[in-house]
């Protein structure tokens, strides 16, 4: 990364929602085990083999440049200070050495902000657990990176054998040309500008006008009245997309068979659905993937479907014991991935659904049925706005950054959340991973448990990764919450044998002459 890259509005979003309380990186807790008799030192291989392959994801080398004044986006510049050393830690595992004391410390340790002044990740290695396991807690700032993101850089980290991969070094930088001068590039712009609605072969998206490439204030106006040109040229060709989107959804809201749809959205207000602290809890589980399809293809759904069931029947289950379950049915926020197939650019490319899950049915049969049907109709509820989405991704306004923080900072310290009614009551992610062994360093990767983010009002959320033949479920709450989230980690296992129960087979009926 040699030139500044400026954020979006929607990856500069997640630092300007940041506070003490509300840190916004996402990470990991991955599980290694040792080949028999090892003998070398992992710590050492595993962050020599990272600095030899930083080079294929240069958003690791690469720090925020504020604006002056915070009066637009911050930029991505390459960190000259760079030092490994600054973000691959060795961490230290107390007695008795297991994943559960190692849930604590990683809970713990995501509570904590990363520094601003490098670059927004960090690696922490747990060696000498039981079992010859080795831990790696991971977090990144989501201003970095999205889950489809994320999945690209596990071709750096891992190998599909234990002997690492040889990786090319980075090749010489080329010499930067000298810039034309900016008055001739925006002449040939303007001219651009005006042939283009004429000239049907080249789409307005194509558009670029000059940047001056600097960050002082004048040089930031002028690069910010180039953007808006721009985006006002990308807009006016993606009017007629907007305004079929914006009419699906008025006439879905019209439609009387909608409204059970909208309704349904409509989330409780629950305990879990409140001002959070600056602690957190975090626990991980893991089920049978094969046997979870099983399940979705007998219900006629699919493994989203299965994995919110399973979410839905948790909190149903611990929301009982508390005596607090609402009786209208909980919602949840889904995450829905708007990258292209192929497409590994380390940015946020995001969309949401709120999904009623159906806590409100005893059933589990019934419960997965009803998630079925409400998911159905909250993506068709939610599809024409998805076309919005890169439209609006990239709205910038001046001053709006200093804004939001302080919008941000007042939402957190006055508890609205505690007030007002939930957007959704937890959040529910499912991230498609690999099916196949990786190994790190020679170590054999055994689990990846997500590690998310919670937020005010919504304290819990589950986010789940595929791996191999299972699915690896991250727990992660606010603690003031939820102050052991290990309790709901452990009702997971048996949710999911009620939910197959459900589903097997009935039993053959034998005649008295067997």
């Amino acid at each position: 990364m040699t030139d500044a890259k400026k954020l979006s509005s929607m990856d500069a979003s997640f630092l300007y929602l940041e506070t003490p309380e509300m840190p916004m990186h996402v990470g990991s807790m991955a599980i290694f085990r040792l080949p028999e008799n090892y003998n070398g030192n992992f710590f050492e291989d595993f962050k020599a083999m990272i600095g030899s392959r930083l080079h294929l994801a240069p958003i690791l080398k690469a720090r925020l440049e504020k604006a002056p004044l915070d009066i637009d986006h911050p930029s991505w510049v390459e960190d000259d200070q760079f030092d490994i050393d600054r973000h691959i830690f060795r961490g230290s595992l107390p007695a008795p050495y297991d994943r559960a004391t190692l849930e604590r410390i990683v809970g713990w340790m995501h509570a904590k902000l990363l520094n601003r002044a490098r670059p927004l990740w960090e690696f922490y290695v747990f060696e000498g657990m039981k079992d010859n396991e080795i831990g790696l807690y991971s977090k990144m700032h989501h201003a970095c990176i999205d889950g489809g993101a994320g999945a690209a850089l596990t071709n750096m980290i891992y190998d599909l054998t234990p002997v690492p991969r040889q990786v090319e070094p980075p090749t010489a930088r080329k010499v930067a040309q000298e810039p034309r001068d900016i008055a001739a590039n925006l002449i040939d712009s303007y001219q651009q500008l005006w042939r283009q609605p004429f000239d049907s072969s080249s789409a307005p998206k194509s558009l670029e006008l000059p940047r001056s490439g600097k960050s002082d204030l004048g040089s930031i106006l002028f690069d910010n009245a180039m953007f808006q040109i721009e985006s006002a040229v990308k807009f006016a060709a993606s009017v007629p997309t907007m305004l079929k989107s914006v009419s699906e959804v008025v006439g879905k809201i019209s439609d009387p068979k909608s409204r059970d749809s909208i309704a349904s959205m409509v989330s409780p207000p629950t305990i879990l659905n409140k001002a959070i602290s600056s602690e957190r809890s975090f626990a991980g589980t893991s089920i049978s993937l094969s046997r979870a399809k099983a399940v979705a293809k007998a219900s006629g759904g699919k493994l989203n479907d299965v994995v919110l069931a399973l979410s839905s029947g948790v909190v149903r289950r611990y929301l009982l014991q508390q005596g607090a379950l609402p009786t209208k049915s909980l919602t949840a926020a889904v995450p829905i991935s708007l990258r292209e197939e192929g497409n590994t650019e380390a940015n946020n490319q995001v969309f949401g659904m709120i999904c009623s899950i159906a806590t409100n049915l005893e059933d589990p049969k019934g419960r997965l049925e009803a998630i079925i049907a409400q998911s159905t109709k909250s993506k068709e509820m939610s599809h024409p706005l998805r076309a919005l989405m890169p439209q609006v991704s990239n709205i910038s306004m001046l001053g709006a950054p200093i804004l939001v923080q302080i919008l941000a900072l007042l939402y957190s310290r006055s508890d609205l959340s505690n007030v007002l009614p939930p957007a959704a009551n937890i959040t529910v992610s499912n991230v498609p991973g690999p099916r196949q062994t990786l190994y790190a360093a020679g170590a054999e990767l055994l689990h990846i448990f997500p590690v998310s983010i919670s937020t005010h009002g919504l304290a819990l959320n589950i986010t789940v990764q595929s791996y191999r033949d299972q699915l690896d479920f991250g727990f992660i709450a606010g603690a003031n919450i939820i102050p052991h989230v290990q309790v709901l980690c452990d009702m997971l296992p048996l949710e999911f044998e009620a939910l197959e129960a459900a589903y097997a087979p009935p039993p053959k009926m034998t005649s008295a002459a067997e």
